[in-house]
This record gives structure tokens, sequence and C-alpha cells, in this order.
């Protein structure tokens, strides 16, 4: 596949993952208030969009990397720390989603504002990262 179709699918397979992230850290908070009817559209949102979007992210992403022989640079690692975390965010939602659609309570907390803060935050640095590479 040419570089630029590579490159242009990854990053719109990231903008769906990380809002996909966003949604789901929405449906998480208005579910642990009492808001179930969310919950089932979010989580179906997650399984059909999201969690393919990631898949799609990592494999071109390894892709992309590679045509660019990137592995050895430092600022492709600090990235993919933040990728792994954000992925592992999806991972801790997709189960608060499970649990809340199977009826449990979950406690409602402030974090929801900074699972966003962190989300956003993510994101902006792995984007400093992939234009500038920096080190």
């Amino acid at each position: 596949m040419d570089y630029l179709w590579l490159k242009a699918l990854h990053v719109a397979a990231v903008l769906i993952f990380i809002g996909g992230i966003f949604v789901q850290a929405t449906g998480v908070a208005t579910g642990a208030r009492g808001a179930t009817e969310t919950v089932g559209l979010v989580s179906r949102w997650d399984q059909r969009v999201t969690l393919p979007a990631m898949l799609v992210v990592w494999l071109t992403g390894a892709l992309v990397a590679a045509s660019g022989a990137w592995f050895s640079n430092h600022w492709l690692w600090a990235k993919l720390v933040l990728v792994v975390a954000l992925s592992g965010l999806h991972g801790v939602q997709s189960g608060r989603l499970r649990r809340l659609r199977k009826g449990e309570r979950l406690r409602p907390g402030a974090n929801s504002f900074l699972v966003w803060i962190a989300i956003a935050g993510s994101v902006t640095v792995i984007a400093i990262l992939a234009v500038t590479k920096p080190f």
C-alpha cells in the first residue's frame, strides 16, 4: 500500500478511536449516574466501531513505523507508551461498560473529568511527538 494512503488510514482510524474513547468515558460517567439506556448504545458503538478502529490504529501504525524505519527512535517509544496507556484505558472502560450493562452499580466519581483530561493530554503529546519527532 502506498505510504500516504497508509498514513491517511492510520490518521482516520486514530480519529475514530480517540472519539470512541471520549464516548466511552461519557457513557461510563452517565451510566454510573443511572442513565442505563446510554450504556447499551455506547457499548454497541464501542464493539462495532471503537474496537475495530483501535485494531486498525495498531496495524497501520506498525506498518507506518516500519516503512519509516522508526523503531530505533526514542520519540516513537515515548509515543507508544501513551498509545498503550490509551489502549489500556479503552480496556478498563470496556469492562466498566460491561459491568454497567449487567446491572452493577458503579460509584459515580469526579474522576470522569480526569479521564477526559488524560485522553486529551495524551493525544496532544502523541500528536506533538509524531509531527515534530523531537528525539
